[in-house]
């Protein structure tokens, strides 16, 4: 079974690895073209493609697909199915037609809850106790295709969304590699997704960063490890803005953002209802610290 792959950040790698190492014939690899990144601008090639020129797998880097020529370089290489893994692109029908048996994708989500491109984030900001990674067709709606298999995982009371996609990255991939398995069986079967359980997760911004200390401790601490690692929740401490990356839930009861002092591992800041504990922040220009370690540099007039 010829398959062709479509990804670019590391959650796609890890994908791309996994079915190489599994022994699927994989005869092209589609990525975003590389990206000027960094204070000198250097082109940056995305994790998808360092890992398919190491495996010698030809590389296609088209702005899109609008262009005919493009679609007819994927048409040539004659895939059987397109496995597609935040790639980064809306597929046009004219790509989704090629493939003899279509495009699957990995969504980072238990679908059909948190369509759109930050489903994993929007689950740890939601206070959600349990996610996972969806195997399905692509179809001209985002994320709206059949459901495929789905494979789900509990989340951490103190895990941050970057920790959360290092294991949604193993799980897709692991889905991935079972679903590939499948098709080659020809045992697929696929099911509609219910329309009454359909949300959306849009892309994080800056502005959602200030900590709103009028929500509930819970909300505070899930809204620090759903902004972590991008774009990182933010305080005003003395008048500067700090970006706060490890918070915990903790007791303590006071005015909406009142500092309740220091404690031995944390900042403690009332909430609407209880406190949390900031553990680990971050002065404007400077490194995320421990909050013992800040404080010894930013003495906290109390």
């Amino acid at each position: 079974m010829r398959v062709v792959f479509m990804g670019t950040p590391d959650i796609a790698a890890t994908c791309l690895k996994k079915i190489l190492a599994d022994g699927f014939d994989v005869v092209g690899v589609y990525t975003q073209p590389d990206r000027p990144k960094g204070r000198g601008m250097k082109l940056v090639q995305s994790p998808v493609k360092q890992i398919a020129q190491a495996a010698g797998i030809p590389v296609f880097q088209p702005e899109s697909f609008r262009e005919e020529e493009a679609v007819q370089t994927l048409r040539n290489l004659e895939p059987d199915i397109c496995a597609v893994v935040a790639y980064g692109r809306i597929l046009p029908q004219k790509v989704l037609d090629v493939p003899k048996r279509g495009c699957i994708n990995i969504h980072a989500s238990v679908l059909p809850r948190y369509r759109g491109s930050a489903p994993y984030q929007w689950a740890v900001l939601d206070g959600l106790e349990e996610t996972g990674v969806t195997a399905m067709y692509l179809c001209r709606e985002m994320d709206a295709g059949d459901i495929i298999d789905v494979s789900k995982t509990p989340i951490g009371e103190n895990e941050t969304a970057g920790e959360l996609l290092d294991r949604l990255a193993v799980l897709g991939a692991d889905l991935l590699s079972k679903t590939l398995t499948r098709f080659q069986a020809g045992e697929v079967t696929a099911t509609a997704q219910d329309p009454q359980g359909v949300s959306y997760a849009p892309m994080l911004d800056k502005s959602m960063c200030p900590i709103d200390w009028t929500k509930t401790a819970r909300q505070v601490h899930n809204h620090v490890r759903g902004l972590h690692p991008w774009p990182v929740a933010t305080m005003t401490l003395q008048g500067k803005t700090v970006k706060v990356h490890k918070t915990r839930v903790a007791e303590g009861a006071g005015a909406p953002g009142q500092i309740l002092g220091l404690t031995k591992t944390g900042l403690l800041v009332a909430c609407a209802e209880g406190a949390v504990e900031i553990r680990v922040l971050q002065a404007e220009g400077g490194k995320p610290m421990p909050a013992p370690d800040y404080f010894r540099g930013h003495p906290l007039n109390l």
